[in-house]
């Protein structure tokens, strides 16, 4: 039954590439595809613009670094080539009536530190900036001023719409979304814990990354399974020209990482390969400190990534890319008390991209992720311990289509296989077990529609079965983008979107968290997203972005945490199911490029939750409350100014509404209380505080971090880059939470914890050879 559903989408699919088939008087025509690399690496370039002077003909390049431009009018054409942080290339080709032609073409990066880059073409034409997305520069990343290493998350946070709960964690909270509502790839590869240092960084090296992209909202039909956002990230392949190496040395980490070509000719390598590793160096410091109380006896985390590509022939390349990263603490803070927590990611992806003809691309995608996580406490002779496992099997398939010039087809299959186990022992007896295994298969349609050369359309549709309750769901998309003028795009979006999954975060430490699935009885939570948007070049240097955007999220589901005893009661049961919504404006004033550079965001937003049992109104129905996470009003400034060729130096400002938490307001006695730890002792009582939940805001937030960098040449054997930085450069207390304590005359004692109260000097050494 499955297999005929299947194979009636797919002739569905072949039927509709059918019909959008070119007309006959487009055969005269002629046509242009290739790859767009990196002139120093032979690193593919993901979404590069190509135009074609003179005409209407334009594209991106794919995740693969290919493109293709269809019915192009034969005789001499201009074609222009550019990526951010490139210069510009020109090439001039001669198309004949009915020709394709192969064109490979590898851009320079451009000197940052030189106020003049190579720009050929109209310098006011501006290239299409999809609705919702960012793409990050990994320069960004090892530049900007970072708390003890440099991090993708933390950079990822500095743009309109994205922040975190805290100085002390890297998740990213997207457009009013948590966690869990963000889709994290790394090389087509979901990460289902993507954190170092118990959630104080993430675990992507900047050293193996060539790209990350965000999706902040009305994500596209190829990505499901989220409410919210996508975080997509691809490792390097490798340098594909010469040996490359570099060695990083930081105040918390040690990185390094070599990549290269192998085998054939060195015109013509059969393939290329990147290995980098990243490893905490805390253990001198914790041996000094060995007498100082609560610090661990131990304490380390590393990472790998590896990734190996092949050349099988100039329509086919295949690679492996793996990934291995853990966590280990040990720490025993006073007597009778131990904390042993480990925890760590693997994935595993392999790729085979084949170009069947100048109209048609694929990819096959095979790949593995598995988190585990295995805390023990022990407090006061009574051990506690907890295993927690995810394990994902997927295939992914996927075409693209070029019939002729108005149309590109996009189809593609997703299935998976999820497995979620979660245990619990107290004093040696289990007290949960439960395993939960569920199979998930998509398909998806998309055609990028250009009825004339100002509009694009892009309309989608996505399919998801998911067996854990025989649950159907689709999933319409669509986006428009005009070109007002030269220098000035509206656009337009909305996207509905499912999730089968639900992520239990812990206030401890990342590895406590839990990920739970929908079954029978428990709906899959889903939600409806609109975006409007205006893209504007602002002379050769400025761009400005601007967007709107509402979003609703229905059918959340989280355990209950009124539940008193989980054992007995259903699954469904176990959930509390609630709604939230969130909308705001973003602006983000950016100039890539130049001896300054750097970039202005601005987010005005709410985001509001609404649960059963929680800040009822008098007649007992649940009101609206805003998360910990939501934030009126965000502002970040991030800078880099080149003073010399060898000196540079960078800045980051950020200013939040301060969070909320809740307030007491009122507070009772409550005599004999069940939950007393003493229960039976008769007399006992507690004191209790009740307020609304998240009743108050917290102080506002705002941090400035300063660095200064030299580089130059190391003996003549290497390139070095020392950096110097400041993080929170003016000592601003901020605060991370209130505690609440009842004191023996009556009154309530509040106490402070703050975030980093002090400036952190941060040190790195890097070579490059």
């Amino acid at each position: 039954m499955r297999c005929s559903r299947v194979c009636t989408v797919l002739g569905l699919c072949a039927a509709v590439v059918g019909l959008l088939g070119p007309p006959a008087a487009a055969q005269e025509r002629a046509a242009l595809n290739g790859y767009v690399r990196d002139a120093e690496t032979g690193e593919t370039l993901l979404q590069a613009n190509v135009i074609v002077e003179g005409t209407s003909r334009g594209a991106a390049t794919n995740n693969d670094g290919y493109y293709t431009l269809r019915d192009l009018p034969p005789g001499p054409q201009t074609v222009v080539f550019s990526y951010l942080g490139y210069q510009t290339r020109t090439e001039e080709v001669t198309l004949a009536a009915g020709e394709t032609k192969r064109l490979d073409v590898e851009l320079v990066p451009a000197d940052l530190q030189t106020e003049e880059v190579v720009v050929t073409g109209e310098q006011d034409d501006i290239s299409e900036q999809r609705m919702g997305v960012d793409k990050l520069p990994i320069a960004t990343v090892t530049e900007l001023p970072s708390v003890l290493t440099p991090d993708v998350f933390r950079s990822l946070a500095l743009l309109p719409g994205v922040t975190t709960a805290s100085d002390y964690s890297s998740n990213l909270y997207i457009r009013g979304g948590g966690p869990a509502q963000t889709l994290i790839q790394l090389d087509r590869t979901t990460v289902y814990n993507p954190t170092h240092f118990f959630g104080f960084f993430s675990t992507f090296n900047p050293d193996a990354i060539k790209d990350v992209q965000l999706y902040k909202g009305t994500y596209p039909a190829e990505y499901g399974g989220r409410l919210g956002s996508v975080v997509d990230i691809y490792n390097k392949d490798g340098n594909r020209r010469e040996t490359t190496g570099g060695l990083s040395l930081s105040s918390l980490a040690t990185r390094g990482y070599i990549e290269g070509p192998y085998g054939g000719s060195d015109d013509d390598p059969a393939g290329s390969y990147m290995v980098a590793v990243r490893r905490s160096t805390l253990e001198p410091l914790l041996a000094a400190l060995d007498n100082v109380d609560g610090l661990p006896d131990t304490f380390y985390f590393y990472d790998v990534n590896a990734k190996a590509t092949y050349n099988a022939g100039p329509n086919d390349d295949l690679s492996l890319a793996v990934y291995g990263g853990r966590d280990q603490l040990f720490l025993q803070p006073g007597d009778g008390q131990e904390f042993d927590v480990d925890y760590g990611n693997r994935t595993l992806s392999a790729d085979w991209t084949h170009l069947f003809s100048d109209r048609l691309f694929s990819t096959l995608t095979v790949a593995g992720s598995r988190y585990e996580s295995t805390p023990v406490f022990e407090l006061g002779g009574t051990r506690f311990t907890q295993t927690n496992e995810v394990s994902d099997i997927s295939l992914k398939a996927g075409i693209e289509y070029v019939p002729g010039d108005r149309h590109t087809v996009e189809a593609g299959l997703h299935a998976s296989r999820l497995t979620f186990r979660l245990r619990n022992t107290f004093d040696g007896d289990e007290t949960f077990n439960q395993r939960l295994q569920g199979q998930q298969a998509a398909l998806y349609l998309k055609d990028t529609y250009t009825p004339a050369s100002d509009w694009t359309v892009r309309g989608g549709l996505r399919a998801t079965y998911f067996s854990e309750g025989n649950y159907l769901r689709l999933a319409p998309r669509l986006s428009v983008t005009h070109d007002l003028t030269s220098a000035v795009q509206l656009q337009a979006a909305y996207g509905r979107y499912h999730q089968f999954l639900t992520l239990e975060t812990s206030q401890l430490f990342t590895a406590f968290d839990s990920w739970l699935m929908t079954d029978e009885g428990l709906l899959p939570s889903y939600g409806d997203q609109v975006a409007l948007g205006v893209n504007a070049q602002l002379g050769n240097a400025w761009q400005l972005e601007v967007e709107g955007y509402a979003r609703t999220m229905r059918d959340l589901f989280e355990l209950d945490p009124f539940l008193p005893d989980a054992a007995g009661v259903p699954y469904a049961d176990r959930f509390q199911v609630g709604e939230g919504r969130a909308y705001g404006t973003e602006v983000l004033v950016r100039r890539p490029e130049g001896r300054l550079n750097g970039f202005l965001s601005y987010t005005l937003s709410r985001t509001e939750r609404r649960f059963p049992n929680i800040n009822q109104s008098e007649n007992g129905a649940p009101q609206y409350y805003p998360p910990n996470y939501d934030r009126t009003h965000e502002l970040t400034l991030a800078l880099n100014y080149h003073l010399t060729d060898q000196w540079r130096v960078s800045g980051t400002f950020n200013y939040a509404t301060g969070q909320a938490y809740t307030q007491p307001e009122q507070r009772y006695e409550l005599v004999d209380s069940p939950f007393s730890f003493s229960p039976g002792v008769g007399g006992e009582s507690q004191n209790v505080l009740v307020s609304p939940f998240n009743n108050a805001r917290l102080p506002p937030y705002h941090r400035l971090d300063v660095g200064v960098a030299r580089t130059g040449q190391f003996f003549g054997i290497a390139e070095y880059e020392l950096q110097l930085q400041v993080i929170n450069a003016y000592a601003r207390r901020n605060i991370w939470f209130y505690q609440f304590e009842n004191e023996s005359d009556g009154t309530l004692d509040r106490n402070v914890t703050p975030q980093i109260p002090i400036p952190v000097p941060n040190v790195s050494f890097s070579l490059t050879f």
